[in-house]
């Protein structure tokens, strides 16, 4: 009897054996996977960013047409095309700060970017009369959306179409949601010729440091705007 009862507890320890260590082996196999969907989320997200950060609004009537500062003159291109279709009777434009600052501090004259986009928008058939540089001098976006909403209040305006790059697009119209909301509508638009791949942004390195940028600069929106421009 008693060499059954040891052959019995053998069997009993190799089935336990065989859990055990199949344990380790499941516990790798989850591992595997949870691994494997996370880097399928970061796949996801990395190609479908570019697509997320463009939004163009549909168009309507509005007080004016404002041109972004930066990347001329794709911007005040598109603001000339839009004011053409009557979408505006007006076009704005932003003053920026810098490098003008800078150089003058230097002795070096700069006409500024203003001017040059009020040059293009007079060669695309803009009256003169129809420009305005809104004074109130800017640094950045937010800077931006502040001025251009209150030349809207000033106006007793209730829409204004904000035309910028593409990849820009849900940054500015997050920035007005936050700062400007309760004085007007905002129309986002992005520069139809704007060369920007959404779907391939990756391939260049300027599309690369734009998407990086824009990202960081929504985050910091939505965090409160935290971080402030460099002066």
């Amino acid at each position: 009897m008693r060499p059954r009862e040891a052959n019995c507890f053998s069997i009993e320890d190799q089935k336990n054996s065989v859990t055990t260590s199949s344990k380790p082996r499941r516990l790798r196999w989850v591992g595997l996977g949870l691994a494997g969907t996370a880097l399928l989320c970061v796949l996801t997200l990395l190609l479908g960013i570019g697509h997320w950060l463009v939004v163009n609004d549909p168009l309507e009537k509005a007080q004016a047409i404002v041109v972004l500062s930066g990347r001329m003159p794709l911007r005040a291109l598109e603001a000339a095309k839009l004011f053409r279709e009557g979408y505006a009777p007006e076009v704005w434009l932003t003053h920026s700060t810098e490098p003008g600052a800078t150089l003058q501090a230097m002795g070096i004259q700069y006409a500024g970017e203003e001017s040059y986009d009020e040059k293009v928008l007079m060669h695309e058939g803009v009256p003169a009369d129809a420009i305005q540089v809104l004074p109130p001098p800017i640094i950045n976006t937010a800077d931006e959306v502040e001025v251009v909403a209150e030349a809207l209040e000033k106006k007793k305006g209730k829409a204004v179409i904000l035309v910028t790059s593409k990849v820009h697009t849900r940054r500015v119209r997050i920035l007005w949601h936050r700062l400007a909301a309760n004085r007007g509508r905002a129309v986002v638009r992005a520069a139809s010729d704007d060369p920007f791949e959404p779907g391939r942004w990756w391939r260049t390195t300027s599309d690369a440091l734009d998407v990086i940028r824009e990202f960081l600069g929504i985050l910091n929106a939505w965090a409160g705007m935290p971080l402030h421009p460099s002066r």
